[in-house]
């Protein structure tokens, strides 16, 4: 058994044994076998990629949550104030992700952070077309797009 089966067990166990099956409850278990797992890796072949992952899911999803946050602030404030700063353009992004699942999730999380709209990828998946609000400089655009989403996207699937 992987251990993020063997993690997802532990929080239902968790959930049972509180007699409380609410996400709440779910996500505490979640944590808790996460550490035991944690402490018990010498018992295990190979644990090291297991935590790595977690941690960096954990860290694309703090990073879209802050990119989430800060462009719906940028997109707020150009609404709101008289002068527009917005700068709309059609860049293209090279893709240095390859599989389908990797493709579909740093297009829905462009796609999610206000300001860019993901609208198509070239036939031979090497190009992801993208609509933002402020692009201002496109190259630096692109730079942003591929060192922030793409990369950690990248790393979560290593």
């Amino acid at each position: 058994m992987n251990l993020f089966a063997f993690n997802i067990v532990l929080a239902v166990v968790w959930a049972a044994l509180t007699a409380s099956f609410t996400l709440t409850s779910l996500l505490v278990g979640f944590v808790l076998g996460f550490v035991a797992l944690w402490l018990a890796q010498p018992l295990f072949e190979q644990p090291q990629s297991y935590f790595l992952r977690v941690w960096r899911i954990l860290r694309l999803t703090g990073f879209f949550l802050y990119e989430l946050i800060v462009s719906s602030v940028r997109v707020a404030w150009d609404v709101v104030t008289p002068k527009h700063r917005s700068n709309p353009a059609i860049v293209e992004m090279p893709l240095d992700v390859e599989s389908d699942l990797e493709i579909l999730l740093v297009t829905n999380l462009i796609s999610l952070t206000p300001g860019t709209l993901s609208l198509d990828v070239t036939p031979d998946r090497k190009t992801l077309i993208v609509h933002a609000m402020f692009a201002d400089d496109p190259e630096a655009l692109v730079r942003e797009l591929k060192g922030g989403m793409e990369r950690m996207v990248r790393e979560v699937f290593e």
